[in-house]
């Protein structure tokens, strides 16, 4: 079909190599990817050729330049897309199962190098684990970095759900977390016609079940747009250079310019601002050591020959 047949169409939902597409009449329908060497993701602006007759479905036969690509390293130390065009990402944590905030703390870095900004929900805030002064101290110092928290019950209270509907208005957002934190809960919640599905948590290992399946964009009677991901155990980066991990902590970028050199990495360096304010407990010692974790997995990540010694 010639080029002028071409149509733009938004990737709405996506599992690989086939994807559900929106025109821009708001028409939704099956689409497959033309040609071996084209890949696109949730969230992502393409061009597609319509179906050419009985039994055939839409194809994607270009995907359109990007506002922004989150993506993650896959087991293979490959880069992995995962969304695309977000302009917020919220990671979701909660007192059950037990959160891992390493890996949140690698989610938002992941955004910040992304160009994307990043938001803490802390949801089953009605539970007893959220009281207590440990979890409430981690929480905190995602404040105290600047971060956007929201504490919400999304099982129990649709109230307070309302300050995220606020925080989604005019975004294209993107819910992460750990399984079992209630992402899908919520979604249903701001989206019902979502209908995703949701599990309680596994009895044998109070670790969260995967319930979502590929990853959907829904759009939100309350403004804005919500795509929701299947959880995940793990998270890290696509590699960057060492001095770009720091973009990942703005507390720490806050600081850089007061360290002695302009090239300080915050690790050993004589007239850190950073090591200071760890010292002084100013600037969480966790979030620091989470820093350190990242800068090594990156260095991991990174070719043999740029490996430092």
């Amino acid at each position: 079909m010639s080029e002028a047949a071409e149509t733009p169409a938004r990737v709405i939902e996506s599992f690989g190599r086939r994807v559900i597409v929106e025109s821009q009449a708001g028409v939704r329908m099956p689409a497959e990817l033309f040609g071996k060497r084209l890949n696109c993701v949730c969230g992502d602006e393409v061009m597609i050729r319509g179906p050419q007759g009985s039994g055939d479905v839409a194809k994607v036969v270009r995907v359109l330049p990007r506002r922004s690509l989150f993506a993650r390293t896959d087991s293979r130390g490959r880069t992995e897309p995962l969304a695309a065009n977000l302009s917020l990402l919220v990671v979701i944590i909660a007192p059950e199962p037990e959160p891992d905030l390493f890996i949140a703390d690698r989610y938002l870095a992941g955004a910040a190098l992304a160009n994307i900004a990043g938001a803490l929900i802390v949801n089953k805030s009605e539970l007893a684990g959220a009281q207590e002064p440990e979890f409430q101290a981690r929480v905190n110092d995602y404040e105290r970095a600047g971060y956007r928290v929201l504490r919400i019950s999304a099982k129990h209270d649709e109230q307070s759900v309302a300050p995220v509907r606020a925080l989604l208005a005019g975004a294209s957002a993107m819910l992460v977390g750990q399984s079992g934190v209630g992402k899908s809960t919520l979604t249903n919640r701001l989206a019902p016609e979502s209908e995703r599905a949701t599990r309680s948590l596994s009895d044998a290992t109070g670790e969260g079940r995967h319930t979502t399946v590929s990853t959907a964009l829904f759009r939100l009677a309350s403004g804005g747009e919500l795509i929701d991901s299947p959880g995940v155990r793990d998270y890290a980066p696509p590699p960057v250079e060492d001095a770009m991990v720091q973009v990942g902590w703005p507390e720490i970028l806050a600081l850089a310019p007061e360290c002695r050199f302009n090239n300080c990495l915050h690790i050993r360096e004589p007239g850190c601002a950073v090591t200071a304010a760890v010292a002084e407990k100013s600037l969480s010692p966790r979030r620091y050591e989470s820093y350190k974790r990242l800068l090594n997995i990156m260095r991991g990540l990174a070719p043999e020959y740029e490996r430092r010694r």
